[in-house]
């Protein structure tokens, strides 16, 4: 039997918001951002990922839909030298949405 680590978003934004400096990252294309996004974050869509201009001494929490391009924002952002983490999908957030 597998046993996957499962991502709550939840407690993402909680440890984002616990983490001093730390940035809540949503890689959602601007047009899903502005239907409705956490309280906070900011929006870099992973098709212009490259062009984030955040500091890259900043830690990254990074969210999307259902957390797939989170998972591969991830990927790139590390390999340009941030720290970041994917906390999973806006679909399993249970609190306030902002639009």
């Amino acid at each position: 039997m597998f046993f996957f680590n499962r991502v709550n978003i939840n407690e993402g934004v909680q440890e984002c918001r616990n983490t001093p400096n730390a940035v809540l990252l949503d890689v959602r294309e601007a047009d899903e951002f502005q239907s409705g996004h956490i309280p906070g974050a900011v929006n870099q869509p992973l098709s212009e990922i490259e062009k984030i201009q955040i500091a890259k001494n900043k830690p990254l929490y990074v969210y999307c839909l259902h957390g797939s391009r989170s998972k591969r924002a991830v990927g790139i952002l590390k390999q340009m030298g941030y720290m970041a983490k994917s906390i999973g999908g806006i679909t399993g957030y249970k609190g306030k949405i902002e639009r």
